[in-house]
């Protein structure tokens, strides 16, 4: 009787062999990884936001946070930053958790602080924003700015990879 091994390969490393980058490559220069705010508590899959002042995540937008965190948990992050809202918050917290990096909080209208704190850093960073702060930050990194961000859109995870002209890249994650 034969047996097959299969190896687990955690989600990131997978989407970085689908695009032929070695892992070394990719994690040569930092990235920066940005996603915004899991699912809130006031919306309703198919519908605007209910617009509360600082909701909770729902159930779906916790279950998200924990998959982010899966994912990204060897992915050797140094800093994690947040906005001050609860959504943020609670959608970095299960990495920070993990990784046993603290998020630090930078108001979601001071994106020339979050960008000075990532050219700071010495490694990775996961930045947690909204869905009209992430492509401002992207183009403030340097990198071609991505499509606007839909209210009814949370599974993009954008890998900005810092170095001489850089480059970024959009992955779709569900939990």
């Amino acid at each position: 009787m034969t047996t097959k091994t299969r190896h687990w390969l955690p989600p990131l490393t997978v989407a970085i062999l689908a695009l032929g980058v070695p892992a070394s490559a990719a994690f040569a220069q930092p990235s920066v990884f940005l996603v915004r705010h899991a699912e809130r508590a006031d919306s309703t899959p198919g519908k605007p936001p209910a617009m509360a002042s600082d909701p909770d995540l729902s159930e779906a937008g916790r279950a998200r946070a924990e998959t982010l965190a899966t994912m990204l948990k060897d992915a050797k992050i140094a800093a994690i930053i947040s906005t001050e809202y609860k959504r943020t918050q609670q959608t970095a917290a299960p990495l920070a958790k993990a990784v046993g990096v603290p998020v630090t909080t930078i108001k979601g209208s001071e994106n020339e602080n979050i960008v000075k704190t990532v050219r700071s850093t010495a490694g990775n960073v996961l930045i947690v924003g909204h869905s009209n702060t992430i492509p401002d930050i992207v183009k403030a990194l340097g990198a071609p700015v991505p499509d606007a961000i839909r209210d009814d859109e949370y599974d993009n995870l954008y890998v900005v990879t810092l170095g001489t002209t850089p480059t970024v890249v959009r992955l779709h994650f569900k939990p």
